[in-house]
């Protein structure tokens, strides 16, 4: 008897939305998967993580959950005490240990190039600079597409890099990492430390942190990888 696909809802990190995953989408469709793109307020750690345990709690059955970026730290938080999700995949994804937050990690490493790029705006929210978007986020995606990107980010609430989490889902539910070798928004020797202090199983990629974008088939595949073990 053929095994159940489990759903797959995807996160979405800083800077970004759903549609952000639209080269993976189709391909996770096309190998027959429920795919679920959750849309984040990005206000707080507590309100994203609030709306994706609502995608989560909604799908019918196993789930694999997906985060890029500081959509890792979300899956990290909204996974806790779900016995629907039976694997974790970050994305050059932050992931929180409890009482980590986002600030504390970043001080382990050599700052990368992201930081001299971020501009608060008198709200608390946080942009990257246009004009340096492509060259420190996306630097292997086309000109077009990032300039898309760049033009069309989200904001992300300056509170959302001090917030931690009380459990962490990863201690309970196993877990894959893609490690993008060329991120300039994450050291890739700290991605290198949080998969490692999990246990994840890693995939090393050459990619910039948009890998998800411009190694869609690659991303696509290890999570097809990782909720294909998942229901084994």
């Amino acid at each position: 008897m053929s095994k159940i696909k489990p759903s797959i809802v995807l996160v979405h990190g800083s800077w970004a939305d759903g549609t952000s995953w639209q080269h993976v989408i189709p391909l996770l469709l096309q190998d027959g998967y429920t795919v679920t793109a959750v849309q984040n307020p990005l206000t707080s750690l507590p309100d994203d993580i609030a709306t994706t345990k609502r995608a989560i709690d909604a799908q019918p059955g196993p789930v694999v959950a997906v985060g890029h970026s500081y959509g890792g730290a979300v899956i990290t938080g909204a996974a806790v005490g779900s016995p629907h999700v039976k694997a974790l995949v970050y994305i050059a994804g932050w992931v929180l240990a409890p009482d980590d937050s986002i600030s504390q990690l970043i001080g382990k490493y050599p700052p990368p190039p992201l930081v001299t790029a971020i501009v608060p705006d008198a709200g608390g929210f946080l942009y990257i600079d246009r004009e340096k978007f492509h060259e420190v986020f996306a630097h292997d995606v086309s000109t077009a597409e990032a300039q898309v990107l760049a033009v069309a980010q989200k904001p992300a609430a300056s509170i959302t890099f001090e917030q931690s989490v009380e459990s962490a889902a990863w201690q309970t539910i196993p877990s894959w990492y893609l490690l993008a070798q060329e991120d300039r928004a994450i050291n890739p020797e700290l991605q290198r430390f949080m998969a490692s202090r999990i246990g994840a199983k890693i995939t090393e990629l050459q990619a910039s942190h948009m890998s998800y974008i411009s190694c869609s088939r690659e991303v696509a595949n290890l999570i097809i990888k990782a909720a294909s073990s998942a229901v084994e």
